[in-house]
């Protein structure tokens, strides 16, 4: 299978490269910094060998990146599976975070998953199957405290996912929404939290991956996923 993940360096996106690669996959990985994506493809090339590690890096808040990456993956490949993982959070309320900051967070969570999963649909489709995955959060599903626009970013992703699984059920396609809580990642790093309170990286990896590993006929629409604690 091929992969395709953005926001592979770090965090979520990069537990699913090495979940996916430790299985002999080849995967395609994106994310804003380029320095970052070196260092981890570069690993991940040293751990499998037999492996196919592609990386590009690009903005895809900005539509003409998504573009230009979208090309440079059909260049290579036809994408069995796409993990739309770019995102960042932005804590805030509505009525006093900065202006701007509900479109930049549209930009980054949602559009980018948006122009790119249309930009490599037509090829997904020619094969008549496929897989896409897109990393929502628990802040999906109901008001988060402090959320503001990253919440309302993150319905609409859920949103996206609920209409893309309507219109490609019958075309073969998959499509899984994952709503994870908190997971230890480089935002949490330097909060006081201990990491045990939390859930892993590797801990989505291996749910979507699971996922991927059904008949033909079967797909999991949601994964929502909490520490065994509850949220925080």
């Amino acid at each position: 299978m091929n992969i395709v993940i953005t926001g592979a360096s770090k965090g979520i996106g990069y537990a699913i490269a090495e979940t996916f690669a430790s299985h002999g996959h080849d995967v395609y990985l994106t994310s804003k910094t380029a320095s970052d994506l070196k260092t981890t493809a570069d690993t991940l090339a040293m751990q499998f060998p037999n492996v196919q590690i592609h990386q590009m890096a690009a903005d895809l808040s900005k539509q003409a990146e998504v573009t230009n990456f979208a090309n440079w993956c059909l260049q290579k490949t036809t994408p069995t599976i796409l993990v739309n993982n770019a995102g960042y959070f932005v804590p805030g309320k509505l009525q006093d975070e900065a202006d701007g900051q509900l479109q930049t967070q549209l930009d980054t969570n949602l559009f980018s998953a948006y122009h790119l999963t249309r930009a490599l649909l037509p090829s997904m489709l020619s094969n008549h199957a496929g897989h896409i995955f897109n990393i929502c959060s628990i802040a999906s599903l109901a008001a988060y405290e402090n959320g503001g626009a990253y919440s309302i970013s993150k319905f609409a992703l859920l949103g996206f996912s609920k209409n893309l699984r309507l219109e490609l059920k019958d075309q073969g396609i998959k499509v899984t929404a994952v709503c994870p809580g908190a997971v230890y990642t480089n935002s949490w790093s330097g909060s006081g939290v201990d990491p045990k309170r939390i859930m892993e990286a590797s801990d989505i990896a291996k749910m979507i991956y699971a996922a991927t590993q059904l008949s033909p006929q079967a797909v999991v629409e949601d994964i929502v996923m909490r520490p065994q604690l509850g949220d925080l």
